[in-house]
């Protein structure tokens, strides 16, 4: 087989994150954005340890495909399993993370407890970055999602399935309505134009709205034009109610929501939302889960896991909370505790982190703002239990070392991409831990993602350290 070659076969599995496999020649092809049991024609675009394959056409559906309830499905590139049944998507996950561990953790039938469904499989997700751009070079102005497979053309997504119902009134208000500004978006080539993305948020407790129009800076009529944009989106017929419109600045060349000013145009710049009977006060860059219902599940499994281990040492431990965000965590097991220490990077997390602790009367929770590889150096304390939650990447090396070398008898890992857990598994096995209780949570239907929550015992005293 070569670069260029037309090839037909069927999906035979589908390896995490959302890689198809089809058997061609000997060889193994990875197929994105497919399910298992369709057969499709591909076009083979490389080759590096393996083949990789573009799908040029669907020559039959899965057993199990249903049609996609999502008119943007196939062409937006936010979903991949929209044709899917919900309890199908739950099998696919189950068994890619299954192959992914199950020969990394002994006895991996007895320590895992299952997956655990969203409660809303859609309109859940309470915030969404959308992007200013056109749905083909030179058209006209669209604010959406990326296509799928593309970096520039820009698909309107009103009717998106997994967000918020009322977050595609506000984007179609806002497209008509810059549209008819003719103010040009930001061309990322070129590095001409203003308008850029507009991030929205909401409180799926509190019903509570945040949106954000950012901008490249310099345009000369910017202030009347962001008063008429204000009075419009407080005009809007919502199920949830404004509370802050926001204007950021953002002249950064990379395409991403960059915070280099952000003023108030109406209300305040945060709203609240509330997580097992705890208040957050959440910003439009704060870190929090995007699906606040299937967070109350995963943290309630969180404070099952800690509280097993808690009662039977028979006492109050110092817990270190790392990569704590803004703190939800730390708060919900800080009745569990005589200390709980959170470690964040992010600074607008730790002072929502503090600000919460407060609303909520909590005492005996300490946030510090730096690198978790840092702070570990500068905090006097030894923890008894940790929690760890991760970005993507993982925890950083030397993070991990000085993790293990506490020697805390129990560690909880959250994660939201099993590869990397699988790596910074095999350092904890090393370093004298086993998998006692593993549990899945589908925090994101519809899409290639899993949050894995798993409690780690340390079974000896080894250290490969």
């Amino acid at each position: 087989m070569k670069k260029g070659q037309i090839i037909e076969g069927t999906i035979e599995r589908v390896d995490f994150p959302s890689r198809g496999i089809i058997s061609a020649d000997g060889h193994e092809v990875t197929v994105r954005n497919s399910v298992p049991g369709q057969r499709v024609r591909c076009f083979l675009l490389k080759k590096r340890k393996k083949f990789e394959g573009r799908v040029i056409e669907i020559l039959e559906k899965a057993p199990n495909e249903i049609d996609s309830p999502c008119p943007h499905f196939g062409e937006c590139g936010g979903c991949i399993y929209q044709n899917l049944s919900y309890e199908d998507q739950l099998l696919l996950k189950e068994d890619q993370i299954k192959r992914l561990l199950c020969d990394h953790i002994p006895n991996f039938s007895e320590v895992y407890e299952g997956i655990i469904k969203s409660p809303l499989p859609e309109g859940y997700r309470n915030k969404m970055e959308y992007t200013f751009g056109d749905m083909e070079k030179g058209g006209k102005l669209t604010l959406g999602m990326h296509k799928r497979g593309s970096f520039y053309d820009i698909v309107p997504v009103p009717d998106c399935r997994i967000a918020d119902p009322d977050f595609g009134k506000i984007i179609s208000f806002a497209q008509d309505f810059f549209m008819e500004s003719g103010i040009p978006f930001y061309h990322r080539m070129r590095h001409e134009g203003y308008l850029r993305h507009l991030l929205v948020r909401k409180g799926k407790n509190t019903k509570e709205i945040l949106a954000d129009i950012v901008m490249a800076p310099g345009y000369k009529d910017e202030a009347p034009l962001l008063r008429e944009f204000n009075e419009g989106l407080m005009g809007l017929d919502l199920d949830g109610e404004i509370k802050g419109i926001l204007h950021t600045k953002n002249a950064s060349l990379a395409d991403a929501v960059t915070d280099q000013g952000t003023e108030v145009l109406y209300g305040r710049d945060h709203i609240f939302d509330k997580v097992l009977g705890l208040t957050f006060r959440i910003g439009p860059f704060s870190f929090f889960q995007t699906n606040t219902p299937g967070a109350e599940k995963l943290y309630s499994k969180v404070r099952e896991y800690a509280d097993t281990r808690i009662t039977l040492s028979g006492k109050k431990p110092v817990i270190f909370d790392l990569y704590c965000g803004t703190g939800t965590i730390s708060q919900i097991l800080s009745p569990y505790a005589s200390k709980v220490y959170g470690i964040e990077i992010v600074e607008e997390a730790v002072l929502s982190a503090k600000e919460n602790a407060s609303v909520n009367g909590i005492t005996n929770c300490e946030f510090i703002c730096g690198d978790v590889t840092d702070v570990l150096d500068e905090v006097e304390h030894t923890p008894d239990f940790i929690v760890l939650d991760p970005p993507r990447a993982g925890i950083h090396p030397k993070a991990l070392k000085k993790v293990i070398l506490y020697g805390a008898a129990n560690i909880i890992y959250v994660s939201c991409n099993p590869i990397t857990f699988k790596r910074d598994l095999a350092e904890f096995t090393e370093g004298g831990y086993k998998v006692k209780k593993m549990a899945l949570v589908d925090m994101f239907p519809a899409t290639g993602n899993v949050e894995s929550c798993v409690l780690l015992e340390r079974v000896s005293n080894r250290n490969a350290y």
